[in-house]
């Protein structure tokens, strides 16, 4: 993990095209064995808050998975490790939350309408301008570089 810087990673996958949550998943790629066009394919529905519902920002739905990708669980009798992960997710949500006042996309984006239509905006110079999006992605990939740094798994 060393060798990547994981924020950095994520803000240049965005600035690429990526989707927000696309961008943070894929920049720990170096970290799971998933493969990355599917990872990819599990991301997509989540940028925009979800769909462009502008409900939890997608970086912080793509930490949340890569968060299970890393410490997940899969038995559902497995009562301790669902009560540890659900720990881990309210704390990177603290975090994040701290850094920068929600977790909630339109919120973030300064929107006062709850959702936008299901078209996503052209990628321009001009989209770019007005986006925090790109920060929001280094911010989550950086808080969740520190968690595990923090958290080694297992």
């Amino acid at each position: 993990m060393a060798n990547i810087n994981h924020a950095e990673r994520a803000k240049e996958l965005f600035l690429e095209g990526y989707n927000c949550s696309q961008s943070v998943v894929l920049a720990f790629e170096d970290m799971y064995t998933m493969d990355a066009k599917e990872v990819l394919r599990l991301c997509s529905p989540f940028g925009g808050g979800m769909g462009r519902l502008r409900e939890v920002c997608g970086t912080v739905s793509g930490m949340y998975m890569v968060l299970g990708m890393l410490y997940g669980y899969n038995d559902p009798k497995d009562y301790e490790g669902k009560k540890e992960l659900y720990a881990r997710v309210q704390e990177l949500a603290a975090r994040f939350r701290e850094a920068n006042g929600s977790i909630v996309c339109r919120e973030l984006l300064g929107l006062d309408h709850k959702s936008d239509e299901s078209v996503p905006e052209k990628r321009t110079e001009e989209y770019y301008k007005k986006r925090p999006c790109p920060d929001l992605c280094a911010c989550a990939a950086g808080i969740l570089e520190k968690y595990i740094e923090e958290n080694p798994p297992k």
